[in-house]
């Protein structure tokens, strides 16, 4: 059974810094971190969940896209491990939409993002993928690299005005 793992907090410095490329995928702690954080993102009804959010400095994140209490509309995917990853290309076009992190919990913020982008990365068997992402599977994917680079969905938000709780969110969705 994998272990849960306690979830960094907004404040905790390892947010902040630049995490280290993961240099043997199929290493036995690298696989027990990535069932770990499929796992803990499944517990905290996470679409995503990057490997500095445990505490863990590695280029190394979980996208799981799939439909739950907070993200009542995302489609279903299988969680994927997301190993050393980089945008190729990115779309011009940019969408602003409402992003979360469970490691900035209670707080949702509007947050503009690629609407489509060009992968790559490695996936847990050491494998090179190259993919396409849109919508909101190429948000999760940019909100995810982004803990990677010690960024949070906060530094992206480009007014206050764009900031509610997760409260506030809830009730809007009811609304639509």
């Amino acid at each position: 059974m994998a272990e849960l793992l306690e979830i960094a907090k907004l404040g905790n410095s390892i947010l902040r810094q630049i995490a280290q490329p993961v240099s043997n995928v199929t290493d036995a702690t690298v696989q027990a971190l990535i069932n770990s954080l499929i796992a803990t993102a499944t517990s905290a009804n996470g679409v995503g969940i990057a490997a500095p959010q445990v505490s863990q400095s590695y280029r190394l994140f979980i996208l799981a896209s799939r439909p739950n209490s907070r993200y009542p509309n995302a489609p279903l995917m299988e969680a994927t491990a997301i190993i050393n990853p980089k945008i190729v290309v990115h779309s011009d076009e940019v969408i602003k939409g409402w992003e979360g992190c469970l490691s900035v919990p209670g707080i949702r913020g509007l947050v503009p993002r690629s609407r489509a982008i060009a992968v790559e990365y490695y996936d847990r068997y050491g494998n090179l993928q190259r993919q396409e992402f849109t919508d909101f599977v190429a948000r999760i994917f940019q909100h995810e690299l982004d803990h990677l680079n010690g960024i949070v969905f906060l530094d992206r938000v480009e007014s206050d005005r764009d900031l509610l709780t997760e409260e506030e969110y809830q009730r809007l969705l009811q609304n639509i």
